[in-house]
């Protein structure tokens, strides 16, 4: 029987970040991973042919980049080979009859750009960022504060309530949608189209309560932070991480699957393995899982508030995703040459089409033309590629887990299960609609691998049934409500287990901040 400091189960980014601080702060750290390899949805393989390196699941990083956590591990990381490779166009968008538009960090350019598609739109634009920025002095320090932390509260406080008994003008705009914030602010249906399928990579619908304010914090976030890349791989951030740990005398373990945190007298006293070796923990036990694997599994033989496991059992997944690698003889033809330099493109109809096709995937449907997100990251790095030749990944973001029909009417969905077949027949679908945009890229294809929602839930189980965002990010499991009504915050009702990862405060995304948090908490208490 070993015993550490801290272990961490699991080994997604967020806990490498907190184990990273803590064993550089003289703790003896141990993380115990699942899978063949640590680093959760940061994963690079040659998946489809030799020499073309694709990330799985995760690719860029701009939350990362602008997050406390890489502000204070930055020079451990880069000494340890992460390098970021960025643009100055984090996001465009391209229809099927040629017309396109950008986004640049260049607040100007953008503004520029918008009012090309639409005179006043360039003014809308600015008058957007310049409204959030009233408030971004109170908003992204949030993202590194516990939602339940006294300090926290004060800047929910400040930004919500006017200090005369009403609510600020900011709590109304927090709560708008997506749908009505573009309507409202700009009228060039490319600029809509631009930025309306963002929303899906934070959980959200156009209509969905609070979605508004996403749109102000992608723009914000895009302009602040482009969109980086490692240079190597999306995994490199893990082994610089994982090498930050081991040189710290940390030990990091795979094929490691953990059973059950061990309780005695209300606190964690160890872990206990699939395989039934146990190992003790003095100080903290942080389980990079969802609140519901905490709560029903891991501390099944806990005793554990009644209403905590009423709420873990409701714990919501939301919709799941399908990503297409590519490897291809030739990078992609952009109709608009600018478009080449642009880090995450998005090819759609309309902003309408956009919402049509999430409302038919709510409905159980596969859409019959959805927005697909296109990264081709050997624009900034080629050497992920043999000489002449790209990588692609195609990401189709809110699609059924359990799909029971096809809106086209074309594709057998069978038993509700991505099958082998559902996987290919629905990605021939979305090749031969790629093709509409960059007619060169079907004939251009090598190779192909295909992750669906079902390949996400054998992988991760964090995802539940395909979910990549690790449960439903709507209003309602947010925020305050993220993991739990009853736990809004990474504390658990054992005084020393921690939560980390997508299903906790800040959410989704690359961004380190949870595993930062919880590191800070350990550093600063006596826990």
């Amino acid at each position: 029987m070993d015993a550490y400091d801290v272990i961490a189960v699991g080994s997604g980014h967020n806990a490498l970040v907190a184990t990273a601080l803590l064993a550089k702060a003289g703790n003896r750290v141990l993380v115990l991973e699942r899978n063949d390899k640590p680093g959760g949805f940061l994963r690079t393989e040659e998946v489809t042919l030799p020499g073309f390196k694709h990330d799985l699941y995760a690719t860029r990083h701009p939350l990362f980049l602008r997050s406390t956590a890489y502000n204070e591990l930055e020079a451990d990381l880069r000494a340890r080979g992460l390098e970021y490779l960025n643009t100055d166009l984090p996001t465009g968008v391209l229809l099927p009859d040629g017309s396109s538009g950008i986004l640049s960090r260049d607040l100007e350019a953008s503004a520029a750009e918008f009012d090309r598609l639409s005179p006043g739109d360039g003014q809308a634009l600015t008058d957007l960022m310049a409204g959030f920025g009233t408030y971004a002095n109170k908003i992204f320090p949030l993202f590194s504060l516990d939602l339940a932390s006294s300090q926290a509260q004060m800047l929910i406080r400040e930004l919500m309530t006017s200090g005369k008994g009403g609510f600020a003008p900011f709590a109304a705009e927090f709560m708008q949608t997506a749908r009505d914030v573009l309507n409202e602010r700009f009228r060039s249906p490319i600029v809509k189209a631009m930025i309306a399928p963002w929303l899906a990579h934070a959980g959200h619908t156009l209509d969905s309560a609070n979605s508004g304010f996403s749109v102000s914090l992608f723009l914000a976030t895009f302009i602040a932070a482009g969109m980086p890349l490692p240079h190597g791989g999306s995994d490199v951030l893990i082994k610089a991480l994982v090498q930050l740990v081991t040189d710290h005398g940390g030990t990091i373990q795979c094929d490691a699957p953990v059973d059950r945190i061990l309780v005695e007298r209300g606190r964690a006293v160890g872990v206990r393995m699939k395989d039934g070796d146990t190992y003790t923990v003095g100080r903290a036990v942080i389980a990079s899982v969802n609140a519901d694997q905490l709560y029903l599994k891991l501390l099944a033989d806990a005793d554990v508030p009644r209403a905590l496991t009423e709420q873990a059992k409701r714990y919501r997944y939301g919709l799941g995703c399908v990503q297409i690698q590519l490897a291809l003889s030739e990078p992609p033809h952009w109709p608009d040459n600018r478009l080449q330099h642009v880090g995450r493109p998005h090819l759609l109809r309309s902003m309408e089409d956009c919402a049509l096709a999430i409302t038919e995937a709510m409905n159980g449907q596969l859409p019959s033309e959805p927005a697909m997100s296109v990264d081709v990251p050997t624009q900034l790095d080629p050497s992920r590629a043999p000489h002449g030749g790209a990588i692609m990944c195609v990401q189709v973001l809110q699609l059924p887990c359990c799909p029971t029909a096809d809106a086209a009417g074309e594709i057998a969905v069978g038993n509700e299960t991505w099958t082998e077949d559902l996987k290919n027949r629905f990605a021939d679908r979305i090749v031969k609609l790629l093709g509409r945009y960059l007619p060169n890229v079907p004939g251009a294809i090598l190779g192909r691998h295909i992750i669906s929602p079902q390949d996400l839930a054998r992988y991760n189980p964090n995802s539940g049934p395909g979910d990549p965002y690790a449960g439903s990010l709507e209003l309602a499991q947010n925020f305050l409500f993220r993991p739990l009504p009853s736990q809004p915050s990474h504390q658990t009702c054992v005084p020393n287990i921690f939560l980390v990862g997508a299903g906790t405060w800040p959410g989704a995304g690359v961004n380190g901040s949870s595993g930062y948090i919880v590191a800070q908490q350990l550093l600063t208490s006596a826990v």
